[in-house]
Order: C-alpha cells, then sequence, then structure tokens
C-alpha cells in the first residue's frame, strides 16, 4: 500500500531526506552541499514523503516564495517507483495545502527531461532554460483554481 503524507516528526523526514539523498546525491551526482540546504530546517516547509510497505520511495517539499506564491521543489521517487503516479499525487497534495493556506501561484524549477510532467498537470514554463547543480532546468509556473 502506497501512502502520501505530510512530515510530522522528525523520523519522517529523515525518510524524505534518505529519498532525496537516493535520487540527487547518488543517481544524478548533485552534490550533498547544494542539495540539503536551510529550508529543509525552515518550520514553514512543508515536507512529503511516499511511503511503501513501510520504505520511503518519493518525497518533495514547498517553501514559501514572495507575496502568495510557494515554491515545490526537492520532487523525488526512486527509479524502481518513477511512471505509477506517485509525483502526481505528491503535486495534487501540495498544491491542495497551497490553496488551503490562500496561496495563489506555485513555481517549480523543473528538470528539463520532466517538462512534459508538469506540463501535462497544467504548469506553464516561462523564461529560457538554465543550469542548477549541472542539471538543466525550466522555471515553471501554475495558477491555483482557487484564485482564478
Amino acid at each position: 500500500m502506497i501512502q502520501v503524507m505530510v512530515v510530522r516528526d522528525p523520523a519522517d523526514k529523515d525518510k524524505a531526506l534518505a529519498v532525496r539523498r537516493k535520487v540527487f546525491i547518488e543517481e544524478q551526482e548533485v552534490p550533498e552541499h547544494l542539495e540539503l540546504d536551510e529550508w529543509d530546517e525552515d518550520p514553514r516547509t512543508v515536507h512529503i514523503v511516499v511511503i511503501e510497505s513501510g520504505s520511503p520511495v518519493g518525497a518533495a517539499r514547498m517553501i514559501p516564495y514572495g507575496e502568495k506564491t510557494m515554491k515545490i521543489g526537492r520532487m523525488a521517487v526512486l527509479p524502481s517507483h518513477r511512471r505509477r503516479g506517485l509525483g502526481s499525487q505528491v503535486i495534487g497534495i501540495l498544491e491542495e495545502i497551497a490553496e488551503r493556506e490562500g496561496q495563489r501561484t506555485i513555481v517549480l524549477d523543473a528538470q528539463v527531461h520532466a517538462r512534459g510532467f508538469y506540463e501535462r498537470l497544467g504548469y506553464e514554463a516561462e523564461g529560457e532554460e538554465f543550469m542548477d547543480a549541472g542539471i538543466p532546468h525550466i522555471r515553471m509556473r501554475k495558477e491555483l483554481r482557487a484564485q482564478r
């Protein structure tokens, strides 16, 4: 059984960070000092962890990003669990949280290979591609339903 949940305690946050380590630091070779940052400890950050049979298989976070805007980042799913709809579930939960908090917009910096995934969820690319941690990215934005 798959559980997608908001992190409420340090043990669950450690599980989310373990997924990020596997995907970003080990698989994509992002330097640890770029992957783990001050937002991981900020109380305003919303962390999500995806659990299957007691093991963490996905993670993401959402941080404040200006007036009525949140930024989704560090979206990670283990290779063995990709293309099963987990990412869409995580994004949906984060969007619901943002809407409940009265946010109007979500932005994210998508790895270019994931652009189509985010477009299918209603995100639109803006600006030019840029490099982050040696990986091509594109800024994407979505206006939330409650504010249209």
